[in-house]
């Protein structure tokens, strides 16, 4: 990667493009140009705006909470809405909209008591308004991600009991209910709504504009049931390009980073006009295989990738060490990852007779990868040499980030996918049973798994719980597809002057929430 430069060209105006490097790049013949935000109208809060850089989905956004597939659609959303749980470090569950809830002794049926909150335009939040939500997220006409931790309710027989209590009752026990309510996709909604291009929710910052693929605006509210943000205006800037991204940083045009590369992190330490967050073996990096087509129908080509990449060597080369070697297994670290896992450790000799074996020797591969996560570049490079050298022929192609997810789920066949922390009964009921398609990206399905999954969620027990939780791990590593090669920690970097900002796993509650965050 090339050396960083500060690049001290002007923010983009609304309606404007996505920033780029070029752009960056060709403002730092100039002077530097302090530009304010456009008004925020209404915002009573004093202070600096506030500005923080993603990399964005292009002109295909929305603000549908309940569609998010990027993660810059996701702290979006959580400036707006908020949801009924958060997920703590740990990835248990913490009140938010929900002030408490409790289930009954058969885990069908849960009693939700509300906070007492409004939305942005002062309409009270209600019961109603989360059974629309719920109702929203599980209808398949929305595509929403978090459909398939929704599609157990009974929406006949739940109901409001009163303004602020709701009994949610499931068709099967569910005892860990209360988490799904907490996933990206799961935001509340006032109920009816259907337009979202200027939406309201009930979050710290509610809308004033927003140009899809360009920036999104946002103005403190006031009213917030956690209290007023210190900030009084948010920006989210769309900058795809890393270095870019850390010139805008340190060049004081944003006050925070997203998503950073082991390599831009080692360049920020000792910079004094910015700092690392880093979060430790918090992203997951993958790599899909498609097992419901060829080539990778067949279990050998599948083991032959499996044993013919040096973890080892991903994690020195890629991420400078900063993580730890896969073990294709989701969730290092958290509750339910079955740590006692054998480790998988390269073996050429076995992966070239495997290709031998599949009558696959100098087969040719393309690997997809984009610029959606920073680390696919060099991964994908990495790979390919690793891989040519049991006798495959890896070229990576890159496709474009704002289509990326879509096109690999939908024609993928080999491709680099990550994934941010998430508890690993969500992990499950959102990407490996058989309803679950909004990630489906290896074609892999099991009845026995869905059985499994409704046995550990059925349950108090948590011996039970963890056995069938870990049963079903064993499955999903030997024949999904998909392939761990690292738990990497999750970097972002943030101004010297930014207080207020915690060092947090992504999709957990204080993962990019800006609710406290200060300027100075």
């Amino acid at each position: 990667m090339s050396r960083l430069h500060p690049f001290p060209g002007p923010l983009p105006r609304a309606g404007a493009a996505r920033v780029s490097r070029r752009a960056l790049l060709a403002g730092a013949l100039g002077t530097a140009v302090a530009l304010p935000l456009a008004a925020c109208g209404g915002s009573t809060g004093g202070g600096e705006p506030l500005r923080v850089a993603f990399p964005a989905g292009g002109s295909r956004e929305s603000l549908d909470p309940h569609v998010l597939p990027l993660y810059v659609d996701q702290a979006r959303a959580k400036a707006c809405f908020d949801t009924l749980t958060g997920w703590s470090q740990e990835m248990t569950a913490q009140p938010r909209l929900a002030q408490s809830w409790e289930p009954d002794a058969t885990g069908r049926r849960w009693r939700v008591r509300l906070r007492s909150t409004r939305f942005h335009d002062g309409r009270p939040l209600t019961a109603a308004d989360v059974l629309y939500s719920f109702r929203r997220i599980a209808d398949p006409a929305t595509t929403g991600i978090a459909a398939a931790l929704f599609t157990g309710l009974d929406f006949t027989a739940s109901r409001a009991v009163s303004d602020t209590e709701l009994e949610l009752v499931l068709g099967a026990p569910n005892f860990l209910f209360p988490l799904s309510w907490a996933a990206p996709g799961a935001e509340i909604v006032p109920h009816g709504t259907t337009d979202f291009s200027r939406p309201v929710g009930t979050g710290a910052f509610r809308f004033v504009s927003f140009t899809p693929g360009g920036p999104a605006r946002y103005a403190a509210n006031e009213g917030h049931w956690a209290g007023a943000p210190p900030s009084s205006e948010l920006e989210f800037v769309p900058i795809d390009d890393e270095d870019a991204r850390l010139g805008a940083l340190l060049s004081g045009q944003v006050a925070y980073a997203h998503d950073l590369t082991a390599a831009s992190a080692a360049r920020l330490e000792g910079d004094g006009r910015a700092r690392v967050l880093s979060a430790p073996t918090s992203a997951n990096q993958f790599l899909a295989l498609k097992v419901d087509r060829p080539p990778f129908s067949d279990p050998r080509l599948r083991e032959a990738v499996r044993y013919g990449i040096d973890r080892e060597a991903l994690v020195r080369v890629v991420l400078l060490g900063r993580g730890q070697p896969g073990n294709d297994l989701f969730g290092r670290g958290l509750q339910y990852y079955p740590s006692s896992a054998p480790p998988v450790v390269r073996d050429i000799e076995r992966a070239r007779t495997l290709v031998r074996e599949a009558g696959a020797g100098g087969l040719a591969l393309e690997l997809q990868t984009s610029g959606a996560d920073p680390v696919f570049d060099a991964a994908s490079s990495l790979v390919a040499e690793q891989l040519g050298e049991v006798g495959l022929r890896v070229t990576p192609r890159v496709l474009p980030s704002e289509a990326y997810f879509r096109q690999i789920r939908q024609r993928g066949v080999f491709s680099q996918l990550s994934n941010g922390a998430l508890p690993i009964p969500d992990y499950i009921g959102r990407r490996s049973v058989t309803t679950a398609t909004s990630y489906d990206f290896t074609g892999y399905r099991n009845p026995e798994i869905d059985r499994l999954y409704a046995d550990a969620v059925g349950t108090r027990d948590e011996t039970a719980r963890t056995a069938a939780l870990t049963r079903i791990q064993e499955l999903l590593r030997d024949d999904s597809g998909g392939l761990v090669w690292a738990s990497r920690d999750w970097n972002v970097g943030i101004a010297a002057g930014l207080g207020g900002v915690e060092s947090a796993r992504p999709n957990t509650s204080a993962w990019a929430r800006f609710d406290t965050a200060r300027l100075g």
